[in-house]
């Protein structure tokens, strides 16, 4: 709740102290009480409920002139909306999570995970985009179909890790995660539909040609950015062996020709990133390169609540009135 003059407010501590100031006032010029040796001189027993309560009755004045106080601030509710005319980009995203993503040459993190915190950012971008996630490594998964709800694919993001941590068996089917992804798009109405292809190796699992793939891309209307991600000389990797874990030299094959064919066949770009820094500037070319035409018209709407704060103020006058005449009325 907001208030559209707030100034107004400055007013509640002085009709604090107004209400106040009688009884300050009468403690002040109470005369004093001639001192007794036994209090129960003094008691009057069974004090009613009507001299207890009969000092509040002036309160209910002072309630409804602070209410009205309120009310002259103007207490709102708003309400920010959006209007949104035009159409998103409808996104795929394929990340690979095979085991090779865990390679350390994206100090301070592996592949993957320098991966999944640029993907995060590229997302948070994309405001008016539907957009889903395929993770692939020996088979492909659909983590989620296109979305707005973008909140979700962070979550996932968040939880992804490596194939073989996940249960899954390794291996890199990239014809298989690129046609999972554009299997994803292929009822979608938008104009501009994209797949976005990260991985770091060699097609080597799967029943499906990334060639083949590709071409069926370009049949539906989809663009394929790919994306080549390590370092081309050997690089450290946590192995597995008979004493536990250890760090190894090891070099991976990226199969950049068909990656440049993939992006080729359906007028996307091929990428290749060495380096986080180098991962984060792929995806804001990417970003910058498919924009979407999309119109937001932001409002604010406000519903004045000053009438619901005037709406006690005469049952509190006319209970105050009633019960000074009545119940808490003094005899002469």
């Amino acid at each position: 709740m907001s208030f559209a003059t707030p100034w107004v407010l400055a007013l509640l501590p002085v009709v604090l102290a107004l209400a106040l100031y009688p009884r300050f006032a009468r403690e002040r010029t109470k005369p004093a009480g001639m001192r007794y040796s036994d209090n129960n001189l003094t008691q009057v027993e069974g004090r009613s409920v009507r001299l207890t309560l009969r000092p509040f009755l002036p309160a209910l004045r002072w309630i409804a002139v602070a209410l009205v106080v309120v009310s002259a601030a103007r207490p709102q509710l708003s309400e920010a909306r959006e209007i949104i005319s035009g159409e998103g980009v409808d996104i795929s995203l394929a990340l690979d999570i095979s085991g090779s993503m865990g390679a350390l040459d994206f100090e301070p993190q592996n592949r993957l995970e320098a991966a999944t915190d640029v993907i995060a950012d590229f997302i948070d971008q994309r405001k008016y985009d539907r957009i889903g996630l395929v993770v692939f490594a020996s088979e492909a998964f659909i983590q989620s179909p296109p979305t707005i709800d973008h909140r979700v694919l962070s979550f996932m993001l968040e939880d992804l890790d490596l194939a073989a941590s996940l249960g899954l068996e390794d291996g890199t089917a990239i014809g298989l995660g690129l046609a999972t992804g554009a299997n994803m798009l292929k009822d979608s109405e938008s104009v501009s539909k994209i797949v976005v292809l990260l991985t770091d190796g060699v097609n080597n699992k799967g029943n499906v040609d990334p060639i083949t793939a590709a071409i069926a891309a370009e049949a539906l209307g989809i663009k394929v950015y790919t994306i080549g991600m390590g370092n081309p000389d050997g690089v450290l990797t946590n192995h597995r062996g008979p004493f536990g874990d250890q760090l190894i030299i090891q070099r991976f094959e990226l199969d950049e020709e068909t990656l440049q064919q993939i992006a080729d066949t359906t007028g996307g770009l091929y990428f290749r990133a060495t380096d986080a820094e180098g991962l984060r500037e792929i995806y804001d070319e990417i970003n910058e390169l498919e924009t979407s035409e999309v119109e937001v018209r932001q409002f604010t709407r406000h519903r004045e609540l000053a009438g619901w704060f005037l709406v006690p103020v005469p049952l509190l006058l006319l209970f105050q009135l009633l019960a000074g005449l009545t119940f808490f009325r003094t005899l002469p």
